[in-house]
């Protein structure tokens, strides 16, 4: 091996007995759901152990890779919270590792397999793929082929990939955190490649490489995982080095027999957020997918996850993604903004539906905090406010306050003068407006607020009452909408 300085002070770096994890991407796509509880499930296990979280791009499969997924990659773990500890530079933290970037050190570490005898250069037109599906090992001839003709097949420039050596006979144990002992017959495992023709590191050599460079202690990965990690300690075991402590979730799936796929139409966490939900409320849901806190109680805070978190709460059983299941949680994150935080959430929801920018969006907020379950549901609810709609005056009617449309347009017409004589327009004297109008008429006050309501709304259900909507929408336009009501119910 040549230049291990910079290794050589990462060493120096890593104190033993640290927790280190990382969190290692594919940069392929959107960040889906498994993704993030990946992720999360990481961060957390480095944060409940006072020790670093490591963000890696790994992205030596450019055939797969997709324009502007690291930016999606970086921008979701910003949002949730994810921070990482240290990056590529001796005394970071500088930004993730990018194995793209280190891509000189991984054939370095393939040769000394070769020499070693733990791997082979093959020469053959085969696939380069991570899984090399249908490969024999025993029927490729440059598995046999000696060393003298291999490094002279190299030296005069023939292509190859170098494929590690997997023993012929025997079994490989491994032990997983989540799934105890697996021992697989060494028979069933294929010489999967380790070097690729272009000179980069197939996902399952860098990974490797990485985590013992990196002094990572615990991989978090899928269970889809599971079927490779013997041919992991068989590396380690080759390199001499400590083999991590592994944890493989189980997959999150849709329902009982499907995995979620946005192919099939399942949200990724950008998805969500579009779709209104908060992203303290994903990751709280994402969280409980697959782990329990034990107890009772469901709704955390970052900091109180990473105090609680720990590995015996994670279950061997698939978990089942409830849409609305996370709806609960976001409408509990919602109801407990501050009135401030809300507002600033919501108002671009608002404005999908609230062109008048005299409209004040946050008074319309707080009307709306405890009704919201997601922020989408908004808009639906505020279409009145921009523009009076077309209704019909059987909305007059309402059977428990006793009122119909004659008794509407009375009460309209009596409001009317009230309401114009009125100076400060504000929720007080609207609403003592309507009261004084309840006792001198010696009715209930739903009998003056039904109509006026409908008439300046011009639906049934709204958010807030009365007195809340004729404020936002002011005197004037108050007073318009009720006339406007008033030659309605006249013309019946």
């Amino acid at each position: 091996m040549k230049d291990m300085s910079w290794f050589e002070e990462m060493e120096q770096r890593i104190p033993n007995g640290e927790v280190r994890t990382r969190f290692a991407p594919s940069p392929t796509g959107y960040m889906h759901v498994g993704n993030l509880r990946t992720a999360l499930y990481t961060w957390l296990i480095a944060r409940h152990g006072k020790g670093k979280f490591i963000l890696r791009i790994e992205d030596t499969d450019q055939g797969r890779y997709v324009e502007g997924a690291v930016d999606v990659i970086y921008r979701t773990m910003t949002e949730c919270g994810l921070d990482h500890d240290e990056g590529p530079d001796v005394g970071g933290p500088v930004g993730p590792y990018i194995q793209t970037e280190r891509r000189g050190l991984y054939k370095e570490y393939a040769d000394l397999l070769v020499e070693k005898g733990c791997a082979y250069r093959c020469f053959c037109e085969k696939a380069e793929s991570d899984e090399d599906a249908g490969f024999e090992k025993v029927a490729d001839p440059c598995r046999f082929m000696s060393k003298e003709e291999s490094d002279r097949r190299a030296e005069s420039g023939e292509p190859y990939v170098i494929r590690q050596r997997i023993p012929e006979d025997g079994t490989t144990t491994f032990h997983d955190e989540i799934f105890g002992d697996i021992t697989v017959e060494n028979s069933t495992l294929d010489d999967q490649v380790l070097i690729k023709r272009d000179g980069l590191p197939t996902y399952n050599f860098a990974n490797v490489v990485d985590d013992h460079l990196m002094g990572i202690t615990h991989v978090v990965r899928g269970s889809e995982y599971l079927s490779s990690s013997p041919k992991y300690n068989l590396l380690y075991e080759s390199f001499g080095w400590d083999i991590p402590c592994y944890v493989h979730c189980s997959p999150v799936m849709r329902d009982a027999h499907n995995k979620m796929s946005k192919r099939h139409g399942d949200p990724s966490y950008e998805d969500l957020i579009a779709q209104g939900y908060l992203t303290d409320a994903v990751v709280n849901y994402v969280a409980l997918l697959g782990w329990s806190p034990g107890g009772e109680r469901e709704v955390f805070t970052m900091a109180e996850l990473a105090e609680i978190f720990e590995l015996k709460g994670l279950s061997k059983s698939p978990a089942i993604f409830d849409i609305e299941k996370l709806k609960f949680f976001n409408a509990e994150y919602i109801r407990a903004m501050s009135p401030e935080d809300f507002a600033k959430a919501a108002e671009p929801f608002i404005r999908q539906a609230v062109k008048n920018p005299d409209i004040d969006a946050s008074a319309i907020a707080a009307l709306l905090q405890q009704r919201t379950e997601v922020l989408t549901d908004i808009p639906e609810k505020l279409d009145f406010f921009d523009a009076l709609p077309e209704y019909d005056t059987e909305l007059f009617i309402h059977k428990k306050s006793k009122t119909d449309e004659a008794g509407s347009l009375e009460m309209l017409n009596r409001m009317l003068p009230v309401f114009e004589a009125i100076d400060s327009w504000c929720d007080e004297s609207i609403l003592t407006a309507m009261t004084d109008m309840a006792v001198t008429c010696e009715c209930k006050n739903a009998k003056v607020m039904w109509p006026v309501r409908i008439a300046v709304a011009g639906k049934a259900v709204t958010p807030g009452g009365a007195v809340e909507i004729c404020r936002i929408l002011g005197k004037d336009e108050t007073l318009r909408r009720m006339r406007i009501a008033i030659e309605k119910l006249e013309n019946k």
